[in-house]
């Protein structure tokens, strides 16, 4: 009688969860960590030899007020003296607000533009030349029609962000497939299916797109907006009062804070549009 010794599981191909995600993705992980440590240690090295003025990334710690905000980024003690957290928080809301008036502007008139010619021909000139002016020329014109700091930092995140999704939506709406023109003609599908069925499909990626890119730009536009508005709480304002202060680890901080935060925003669209829009 032969009897069979049963085999025993091979430990070394492991079966946790974090060593099969650390075998499939270091080689994505590894290079950014890599770079940045590099860049880091450069900076370092280049400022300890006095080549710059700009201090070191190590004082980020050795700094006694930059380590309270590192340490204690929920602190709140009234007024402007807040932790970075509630700056940031702060031009996050004004962000929000903009942002989302500026989608559902853009997408509107974007579709509005793309499906009708003569509109386009007369407002196109308009986009163009209102798209170009700079987000700190709009500062100083919002606060005269607006007479206040935060209605006015939202009209600037707005006006910087909108003509990206304008301009992209047009796109989109402009390039759908003349197939799927005639299939609307054929099937005399009612307007309300073509605008779900046909053109939303089909303009989504040109959308996602727009968003994209001007999440960016409401980020940059409320850092200038704040930076050039006084007395109000945020991470613009936050750079701002340092630098007159001297306080140049502070600012070197939040602008770590401010590549954080829009690397973040940018990942957090893309996400939404595997979500809506898994197949494009």
């Amino acid at each position: 009688m032969t009897t069979t010794i049963p085999q025993r599981k091979n430990r070394a191909t492991g079966t946790n969860p974090l060593q099969k995600f650390w075998r499939k993705r270091r080689g994505d992980i590894l290079p950014p960590i890599v770079g940045i440590l590099g860049f880091l240690l450069l900076w370092q090295l280049i400022s300890t030899a006095g080549l710059i003025k700009l201090p070191p990334p190590s004082s980020l710690w050795t700094d006694p007020r930059t380590r309270t905000l590192l340490m204690y980024p929920f602190y709140d003690r009234g007024g402007l003296d807040k932790g970075l957290f509630w700056q940031t928080l702060a031009s996050l809301g004004r962000v929000a607000q903009g942002y989302s008036l500026a989608a559902i502007v853009g997408i509107s008139m974007g579709i509005l533009v793309g499906t009708q010619p003569l509109v386009d021909k007369a407002l196109d000139p308009i986009f163009q030349f209102l798209r170009m002016v700079a987000p700190l020329a709009w500062v100083p014109i919002a606060l005269v029609a607006l007479q206040q700091n935060q209605p006015a930092a939202i009209f600037v995140i707005f006006i910087t962000s909108v003509w990206p999704i304008l301009i992209n939506t047009t796109e989109g709406v402009k390039q759908i497939p003349q197939d799927y023109i005639n299939v609307r003609k054929v099937l005399r599908l009612s307007p309300q299916k073509f605008f779900f069925k046909i053109l939303i499909p089909s303009a989504l990626p040109y959308i996602f797109t727009g968003l994209r890119i001007a999440i960016g730009l409401a980020w940059l536009a409320i850092i200038a907006a704040e930076i050039v508005m006084s007395g109000i709480v945020g991470i613009g304002f936050f750079i701002w009062d340092a630098y007159q202060q001297n306080y140049i680890s502070e600012i070197i901080l939040a602008v770590f804070y401010i590549g954080a935060v829009g690397l973040l925003l940018d990942r957090g669209i893309a996400y939404l549009q595997k979500l809506i829009a898994p197949g494009q």
